[in-house]
């Protein structure tokens, strides 16, 4: 259950039934420039919001505001220069991977948002219905629904794509900050068909290209770890393109009664959260095995 409102030109979600919990609608992505201010119309806004949460940009690590916090994680990546990237930050193995797309005939460049993009994003999305062994949300929507969902934040967007001739076969969605000083992988997908020539590194590395050329000083590739779950092929993915973990505050600000008792007794996370680390896994592998046995599909590789 969750629903859209707009406080001071900002688009915030607010999630849950008897617990409402609130945050940006680009949580991780944009910021939250002055939290009293933020703070003062969500409690005037006519909507009971329990607890709104946001995160501190990098690069401060240490909490700078007085409210309630806990460690979050970005898997960021320090950019000064794209040679500084190729040479210094990724491997052998990194670089190679990078190369293939282009060895194989693919174009990669930024791209402006249209009606061609989002159909060729409509085609990336509905190649599979199972995506790292869990069901692909993205597959079967229609155009319009897909163009309304990429159509989010164009002011501070830019589209990559990687062409197989005319074919789209992977994309990537960046969108900064207020500073412009980080960037956030919103979306990034490529054809699992088209694997061989590793789309997906090819879009790191112009997305690192990209930041570079804008002067933003990190790119970030969502969470390093996700709850419990530490290491994944998508952490390793990450980590051979120079991606690291950095731990940041991420505030818990009670606005109500209900608000305080739930985050005193650790409502503010969900469920799956607080069950062990081993069972968790255990339960994942049987989630990915019960799909990819209900939608056959080719293994997906980053």
């Amino acid at each position: 259950m969750s629903s859209l409102i707009k406080v001071l030109n900002k688009e915030i979600r607010i999630r849950g039934g008897v617990m409402r919990i609130a945050q940006l609608e680009a949580d991780m992505y944009h910021f939250v420039e002055r939290p009293e201010e933020m703070l003062d119309a969500l409690r005037t806004s006519g909507h009971r919001i329990d607890i709104f949460t946001f995160m501190q940009r990098l690069p401060d690590t240490d909490a700078k505001l007085p409210y309630a916090w806990e460690m979050d994680n970005f898997a960021a990546l320090r950019v000064t220069t794209f040679d500084n990237w190729w040479n210094q930050q990724i491997g052998f193995k990194g670089r190679n991977k990078a190369k293939q797309a282009e060895k194989k005939g693919a174009v990669i460049r930024e791209v402006p948002f249209s009606e061609e993009l989002v159909k060729g994003i409509q085609g990336v999305y509905n190649e599979t219905r199972v995506r790292q062994g869990a069901p692909n949300s993205h597959f079967g929507k229609d155009f319009d629904t897909v163009y309304r969902e990429e159509a989010t934040f164009l002011d501070t967007s830019i589209f990559i794509g990687v062409y197989l001739g005319d074919e789209l076969i992977g994309f990537a969605k960046l969108v900064f900050d207020e500073t412009r000083s980080q960037a956030g992988l919103m979306n990034i997908v490529s054809m699992i068909k088209h694997r061989d020539k590793a789309p997906t590194n090819a879009l790191v590395a112009q997305a690192v290209r990209s930041c570079a050329d804008r002067g933003i000083s990190y790119l970030v590739y969502s969470r390093f770890a996700y709850g419990k779950k530490e290491q994944s092929s998508l952490t390793d993915f990450k980590e051979r393109n120079g991606f690291q973990r950095i731990d940041v505050p991420r505030y818990y600000v009670p606005l109500t009664a209900l608000g305080r008792a739930g985050y005193r007794f650790g409502f503010h996370h969900r469920f799956a959260d607080r069950l062990p680390a081993p069972l968790l896994a255990k339960l994942r592998e049987v989630r990915a095995a019960w799909y990819n046995r209900k939608f056959p599909s080719a293994p997906e590789a980053v």
